[in-house]
């Protein structure tokens, strides 16, 4: 989160660029003579039909008819702002098979690559092409890896680039055959309103649905879901089927649970059904001006002190203070401020220290710091009588030791050392403690591509670094609103590349959080979804705030998707879910500037 107007922090951005550099970089390798049953299979890689077959971020790309490599089009793309122009298709393989990609390319900053290998994806790239020049690059799929995204991107801010003939040389995928039923389904934990579900996947499944009493309730891609929205004391009975491009299976065997009382439901069940999430500027003052405790409306749900930070990097030594009078003129005094944190939990408000944010580095690489934090922690909460904690670390905090490659079982030390620390927290306060998180999309929805520095090295180590923290606390946590706002392009679960400021970026990012995705790929390391009651979206609230601002129009029509299936446009949700928890803003603080148009649109829709 900013300070500054206009905002200066641009963290997640870079931080997408750097891992995307260090993970593209590669030299070309000469191509093996095609074998008796290898196959041209990328379609229209001479864009003689235009664009046919291929995907373009943000309409970055055009046939043009001039320069050419070869016949009488090629492709022009232009990176624009956050959007790296990348022009990609998805192409049937075989498992276990080697193929050759190439194209010809020309301008500056081009790359060339295949995702979704199932072994290790593959890019190369040129720095400068004032001609046209040749890209070439080969990979072999994974034993299960039946289809594959081969791309074409430039570069950030860069001038368009140009790419004609692109070719994927090796043997066609064979006809997709229909999975056979899941088996050993079975439940797992069951709430007053939920009830989780496992079961073992069907060879060639692409997803799985999840019925509901004969109803499909959810989509999902790995191999577990949590049926959420059900009444208590209440049995119910499900089953499961898996999906491919081939069509739907058929049923597993059902089971059944019984749903526990109605005063089950863990920290979630202290929010209103759809909550409104703000961070207020508390210690500091920026473009947006000072606003008091006392003058926050009552839209707002969980409010977000921002931020406690610590005394240096490593020390865990976490200190907040209220925002000096020279900084901030109508600053309220300290008993002021209690007796407004007092009253807004009188009227059912959360109040939480947000830890972190743009200045607020914290590495937790000792023990010692461990500890340190859980005591000074504790010592804010005490003071000001909060309800809980707002993880909100970003920069260089969380980043993965190289060898780190499991998210279910994280060794780096500063992983595990906050891991650590929030439980012995959550332990200390018991079950009323609330805990929320504000990620970056770098760190969560950029796993779906790269996880740490990847395991021979060479990518930024922080993607996908807060997965371990999420997936070890997610029992305990109450709410995870990653920041969808400066932040680079993101694949989603579709393969394809969104970008801030619409309502698909939000509803791709969130999907993913909701149905859950194979980590860098790997579809035995899957990051189950998190329930519909724990996600909200990060937005800003206003063009000052952040970039990646959404209008009003935009963030209903994101809503309606994610909880009705309508407006949903090109992306193609996992589910449908009605109990998304709401959404959550860069800030109370910004609102009132933008005279509170982000909290009247939450209220209007949610009433």
């Amino acid at each position: 989160m900013e300070r500054t107007r206009p905002p200066a922090r641009m963290t997640g951005l870079v931080a997408a660029f750097s891992a995307a550099l260090l993970a593209a970089g590669g030299l070309a390798a000469s191509a093996p003579t095609a074998a008796a049953a290898d196959a041209e299979l990328a379609a229209n890689g001479t864009f003689e039909a235009g664009l046919s077959g291929w995907n373009c971020s943000g309409g970055s790309g055009a046939a043009v008819s001039t320069p050419v490599h070869g016949g009488t089009s090629a492709l022009k793309a232009t990176p624009a702002g956050s959007d790296n122009a990348q022009c990609s298709q998805s192409v049937k393989v075989k498992p276990g098979s080697t193929y050759t990609l190439s194209a010809w390319v020309q301008g500056s900053y081009v790359y060339l690559g295949a995702s979704g290998t199932g072994t290790t994806d593959v890019s190369t790239w040129t720095q400068s092409a004032p001609g046209w020049q040749k890209l070439t690059t080969t990979f072999t799929t994974g034993p299960s890896t039946t289809s594959v995204s081969i791309y074409t991107h430039g570069w950030y801010g860069t001038p368009a680039y140009y790419a004609d003939d692109i070719s994927l040389i090796g043997p066609g995928g064979d006809p997709v055959v229909l999975p056979s039923a899941p088996t050993a389904l079975k439940t797992g934990t069951v709430t007053s309103s939920s009830v989780a579900l496992s079961w073992t996947g069907s060879s060639g499944a692409t997803g799985y649905n999840v019925y509901q009493g004969g109803t499909k309730v959810q989509s999902v891609t790995g191999t577990s879901a949590t049926v959420t929205g059900l009444s208590a004391s209440t049995a119910y009975s499900f089953q499961v089927s898996a999906v491919n491009e081939a069509g739907e299976s058929a049923k597993s065997a059902a089971v059944s649970a019984t749903t526990g009382k109605g005063s089950e439901g863990g920290t979630g069940s202290q929010l209103p059904a759809h909550a409104l999430v703000g961070y207020l500027h508390a210690s500091f003052a920026n473009g947006s001006g000072y606003t008091r405790m006392a003058d926050v409306p009552d839209s707002w749900d969980v409010i977000d002190l921002a931020f406690g930070e610590p005394t240096s990097v490593t020390s865990g030594d976490i200190r907040f203070k209220l925002c000096p009078v020279t900084e901030c003129p109508n600053v309220e005094s300290e008993a002021e401020f209690k007796a407004a944190i007092k009253a807004k939990q009188a009227a059912g408000k959360k109040v939480l220290i947000s830890i972190g944010g743009q200045n607020g580095q914290v590495q937790l690489a000792t023990t010692a710091a461990r500890d340190t934090f859980v005591s000074s922690v504790s010592k804010i909460i005490d003071e000001y009588g909060l309800d809980g904690l707002d993880i909100d670390f970003e920069g260089h905090s969380l980043s993965l030791n190289t060898g780190d490659t499991d998210f279910r079982n994280p060794t780096t030390p500063v992983i595990v050392n906050l891991i650590s620390a929030v439980k012995t927290l959550k332990a200390k306060y018991g079950e009323k403690f609330v805990l929320t998180m504000a990620p970056e999309t770098f760190f969560v929805q950029l796993g779906y591509q790269y996880y740490g520095s990847g395991p021979w090295g060479g990518q930024d180590p922080r993607a996908g670094a807060y997965l371990p923290v999420i997936h070890a606390l997610r029992d305990d946590l109450t709410l995870l609103h990653v920041q969808d706002y400066n932040s680079g392009s993101i694949m989603g679960l579709d393969n394809q590349y969104h970008s801030m400021g619409g309502a698909d970026f939000h509803i791709a990012m969130t999907d993913m959080l909701l149905a859950g995705f194979p980590v860098a790929g790997d579809q035995t390391k899957v990051f189950p979804g998190l329930r519909p009651d724990q996600v909200a979206i990060g937005l800003p609230a206003s063009t000052q705030a952040g970039n990646g601002h959404t209008s009003p129009a935009e963030v209903t029509k994101a809503l309606n998707c994610l909880t009705k299936k309508t407006d949903c446009g090109s992306y193609a949700t996992h589910g449908t879910w009605s109990g998304l928890r709401g959404l959550m803003t860069w800030s109370v603080n910004w609102d009132r500037f933008n005279n509170w148009e982000f909290s009247k649109n939450f209220d209007a829709y949610f009433g």
